[in-house]
């Protein structure tokens, strides 16, 4: 019988996972709200400073897929803290910068401390989570990160004003993320995470085996078609969050704060989707549905913003609602994963997973923006509606796979 943990106990894993997941979000634009100063402190170019964007999510994407491994073994608080320190060697890299060279220090030591927090995050939630209020806790979870997303240009850019020093933004970034640290020592109780139980809390295994060997795992479909889902549906995000800015201005004749704005509003309604999408995915057996009928909505609203038939304030509205479909789709998307993640590879599963995270995000990027340099505004909503479509075909793929999986599983246990 699955184990019901103390409500106050899940609350305060929850909590403190959702924090740091929103930090690691936040260090996703350490140094992006601030390019502008960047081009007239340093004279660098915008390539120059698109390739730190690159290497951030590179190495990140690398990373995040080694991580999980290190994770299953040495558990997942200490990794964290790692990753913290590398957040605050990171903030003081960028605090120290004299150029370009200093930068890109500073996003190498941030793609490594993003690189294990979905491992973390997950193994953490997975294990010390009362299964029925695991959909709760995955919202939370997404909730918290897309708020890293929104609060980090609003921060930087404040505390650069504020103190009239962009470098003292960074320094007290790096407090931020020491004092994370210090908090996470404090509450190693909770976070720290006993060995996987398996179908114990809910989950259901790729083979009989209780512990899938690494070759073993990398041999199932269901991981690299989960990998595919996690690249197709981030592409869409990185196309709202970089070039749906311009590519709104330019068909729609909206101003430069009018369409940050726009972006903004995507994120907020995708942090209230998650919210509605963690209450349905805890009430839903089919969760791929879920995935389905919402990515489907969203996909439609941006095809229709592409086209630019409709008033502006019709647009605005649409490309909230698509955010807000995102959002729900975002709990059931992490509870199929962790449906298919057989029992001692949570770490392993989210680690190879959430690293096509990132490629979507670094693959993404060339060819949105080569769409706006050929004039193309409304392909960059159609092309993420398209990955948008493709995410759920690939979603029902995954809970196909998993449930034949399930079956040959329970064939060979009798």
């Amino acid at each position: 019988m699955p184990v019901v943990q103390p409500l106050r106990q899940d609350l305060r894993t929850i909590s403190l996972v959702s924090l740091v997941h929103g930090t690691s979000h936040f260090f996703h634009l350490l140094l992006p709200p601030l390019f502008p100063v960047f081009v007239q402190e340093f004279a660098l170019s915008w390539t120059e400073l698109g390739l730190l964007v690159t290497v951030f999510f590179v190495v990140s994407g690398i990373g995040q897929a080694l991580s999980g491994f290190v994770v299953d073994r040495v558990g997942p608080r200490p990794v964290l803290q790692v990753a913290l320190a590398c957040f605050c060697a990171a903030a003081l890299a960028a605090a120290s910068a004299d150029g370009h060279a200093g930068l890109l220090l500073a996003a190498v030591l941030a793609g490594l401390g993003n690189a294990p927090f979905h491992p973390i995050d997950f193994t953490i939630l997975n294990r010390r989570v009362s299964a029925s209020r695991l959909a709760h806790a995955y919202s939370a979870h997404g909730i918290c990160g897309t708020l890293g997303w929104a609060a980090a240009p609003l921060l930087l850019v404040g505390l650069a004003e504020s103190t009239g020093q962009w470098r003292w933004a960074y320094v007290l970034v790096a407090l931020w993320a020491a004092g994370l640290a210090l908090l996470v020592t404090h509450q190693r109780r909770a976070l720290d995470a006993p060995p996987d139980a398996g179908a114990g809390q809910g989950s259901a295994p790729l083979a009989a085996t209780p512990v899938v060997g690494t070759v073993e795992l990398l041999r199932h479909p269901v991981l690299w078609l989960s990998f595919a889902f996690f690249a197709f549906g981030t592409a869409t995000v990185a196309a709202i969050q970089s070039f749906a800015g311009p590519a709104l201005g330019r068909l729609y004749g909206l101003p430069v704060t009018s369409t940050a704005a726009v972006v903004t509003v995507y994120m907020v309604c995708s942090a209230g989707g998650m919210l509605i999408g963690g209450w349905i995915a805890s009430r839903v057996a089919r969760v791929e549905r879920t995935i389905a009928c919402a990515g489907s909505a969203a996909a439609l609203l941006l095809v229709a913003t592409g086209l630019a038939f409709w008033p502006t304030t019709v647009a605005v509205l649409a490309v909230a609602l698509a955010g807000l479909g995102a959002g729900i789709s975002g709990p059931s998307r992490d509870l199929l994963v962790k449906r298919a993640t057989p029992p001692g590879a949570t770490g392993r599963v989210y680690g190879l997973v959430y690293s096509g995270a990132d490629v979507g995000f670094a693959a993404s990027a060339p060819v949105l923006g080569r769409l706006l340099d050929a004039g193309m505004s409304g392909a960059v909503f159609h092309a993420a509606a398209a990955a948008l479509a493709v995410a759920v075909v690939l979603a029902l793929q995954v809970a196909r796979q998993a449930s034949r999986s399930r079956e040959l599983g329970a064939a060979t246990a009798c």
